[in-house]
């Protein structure tokens, strides 16, 4: 248990039932009354983000968290199957619960954030950017940077992006996982 004064970002909490991050806070001291935390929250499993008022002194249910590389090996049904590079146990990892898994790739490492009481699996990150070759995309045209117009082009792990039309196939690129967004052309 932890005093809601003690919060910081980052901080993982269980509140009704339901783990939630701490996404921002701000301690509020008001002209009149008690002072408070007010805090933006988001759910560990489905991602929504509540915000949330906590009077200092009240109690909370901390959660402790760690987070360990894990990399990715196979993939088996709709589970994707990762290993711990610290102890090489095999961990199976469910499809949603690993955030840019469309950008995944054999060998790849995540971190891997799990509940250390329970040692459950709460959600796999991908790095924020990754760099990938075009498999297919329409051949481009020299001179095609003078407007914003973006096209259709696969990566090697199948995904689907936008990205602008002097980008052939072959060519690496970089991207943000996040919003599986085009970030830029990568030198050889």
């Amino acid at each position: 248990m932890i005093n809601a004064q003690d919060i910081k970002n980052g901080t993982c909490i269980r509140m009704d039932g339901q783990l939630y991050f701490i996404v921002e806070f701000l301690h509020v001291k008001p002209g009149k009354g008690n002072t408070f935390m007010r805090t933006t929250l988001k759910n560990v499993i489905d991602g929504r983000v509540l915000e949330r008022r906590f009077n200092i002194g009240e109690k909370l249910e901390d959660v402790r968290v760690e987070r360990r590389p894990y990399q990715f090996l196979y993939k088996e049904g709709e589970d994707y199957i990762f290993m711990n590079n610290d102890t090489f146990e095999q961990q199976p990892i469910a499809h949603d619960l690993i955030n840019g898994v469309d950008f995944l790739l054999e060998g790849m490492t995540l971190d891997v954030v799990s509940d250390a009481t329970t040692d459950t699996v709460l959600y796999a990150d991908m790095p924020i950017k990754v760099q990938q070759k075009i498999t297919y995309t329409e051949p481009g045209l020299k001179g095609d940077t003078a407007t914003n117009a973006s096209k259709a082009a696969t990566v090697e792990s199948g995904a689907t992006i936008r990205v602008p039309l002097f980008i052939n196939e072959g060519e690496t690129i970089e991207i943000d996982t996040r919003d599986s967004s085009y970030v830029g052309r990568v030198k050889a």
